[in-house]
């Protein structure tokens, strides 16, 4: 009769917690934006947007830039009116190819790190989780290595990550008991796989040539980005945000566990795959035309969430928002600080681990 009575006092305090979590994550998840926290983070893009151009070796002047986006849609419709042919190449050959690739690779780290850790309720998830940059880094130092034209470089960094995400995913099948294990264990195995074939590569790569490029690449840069670069990225870049923001609510719904998920009707098993996918795409994309750019997607979305909180549905967007202006700020200190551009990703991982510090001790408390 005292085990009777006991196991239903365990279960009646068990059943208070969950309603009590329940609660929170109601509140949580209804949480009003205050339309200052709005314009705020919009404000910040603006900014560091219209600063990007104008910043630089070639320095442009607020009152330069203007006149030079009048006259640049001036001569687009009349070809015979005057254009500064310098002021030009800077602002639309060079920086605004640049800024609109930073931009989108900011915000697929960014969202496609988000997403991660909604999907594997983990905050210290990050994007490559699955493999996809050691994937897309063995792909792309492999073009390097057989000497092939840079769009190459970009379509084998692109099918090597969507290739090691696909076998994370093959390998998930071997842990039936537990689909979440079974996906971090796939990761695990075939980034450890990637990264050894990249290593092999990198043994078998001259020294005095292909070894130094084959290095630069790893440590990622936006130093040769250009319009054909970004018109390459951007469509299946914007699919696979389309796809992300779509599966925004069922990421909330997840976020309370897969039998509470199943139970309003969501195919977990579909939902991860099509969050898989969309991640695996933008991420590819990302690692194909910069290298690889770590921290983003680990960083940002603690910050998106301190600011805006756990709802995907504002989370998501936001993600992409600050992951796209840090990022931006990132690379206008690449391209200033020295009179050699730094690569991105030793940047962003000296920015990202003091942020990180910060955010773990502040905010992981109240990360569900």
């Amino acid at each position: 009769m005292t085990e009777v009575r006991g196991e239903s006092a365990a279960a009646q305090e068990e059943r208070i917690i969950e309603e009590h979590l329940a609660q929170e994550a109601e509140r949580a998840l209804n949480r009003k934006l205050s339309p200052w926290v709005k314009l705020g983070i919009v404000a910040a893009f603006v900014v560091v947007f219209f600063g990007s151009f104008m910043l630089g070796r070639y320095p442009v002047m607020p009152v330069e830039w203007f006149q030079g986006v009048i006259a640049h849609f001036a001569h687009l419709i009349d070809p015979s009116a005057p254009i500064d042919g310098t002021l030009e190449n800077v602002l639309f050959k060079i920086r605004f190819p640049r800024i609109c690739v930073v931009l989108l690779v900011g915000a697929a780290l960014a969202v496609a790190g988000a997403s991660y850790q909604g999907m594997f309720k983990n905050p210290l998830v990050s994007p490559d989780i699955l493999g996809a940059s050691a994937g897309a880094s063995f792909g792309a130092c492999l073009a390097l290595l057989l000497d092939l034209p840079n769009a190459y470089v970009q379509f084998f960094a692109f099918c090597g990550g969507m290739l090691a995400v696909g076998l994370a995913v093959w390998l998930n099948k071997l842990v039936r008991y537990d689909p979440i294990l079974g996906l971090v264990l796939g990761g695990i195995l075939v980034s450890t796989l990637f990264q050894s074939g990249t290593s092999v590569v990198k043994l078998l790569a001259d020294a005095n040539d292909k070894l130094p490029s084959i290095t630069f690449w790893l440590m990622g840069s936006f130093a040769s980005e250009d319009a054909d670069q970004l018109a390459v990225i951007i469509l299946p870049m914007l699919g696979g945000f389309a796809l992300l923001l779509l599966e925004s609510w069922k990421l909330n719904v997840l976020s309370f566990g897969d039998e509470e998920a199943r139970s309003m009707g969501i195919n977990t098993r579909l939902v991860r795959l099509v969050v898989i996918f969309a991640s695996t795409l933008v991420v590819s994309c990302s690692v194909a035309v910069s290298g690889i750019v770590g921290w983003v997607g680990l960083v940002v979305p603690h910050v998106a969430r301190a600011v805006v909180g756990p709802n995907y549905r504002v989370l998501l967007p936001a993600s992409m928002i600050i992951g796209s202006t840090f990022l931006l700020i990132v690379d206008d200190i690449a391209r200033l600080m020295l009179s050699v551009e730094i690569p991105i990703g030793i940047l962003t991982a000296i920015m990202g681990v003091p942020f990180f510090v910060i955010i773990f001790r502040h905010n992981m408390r109240g990360w569900k």
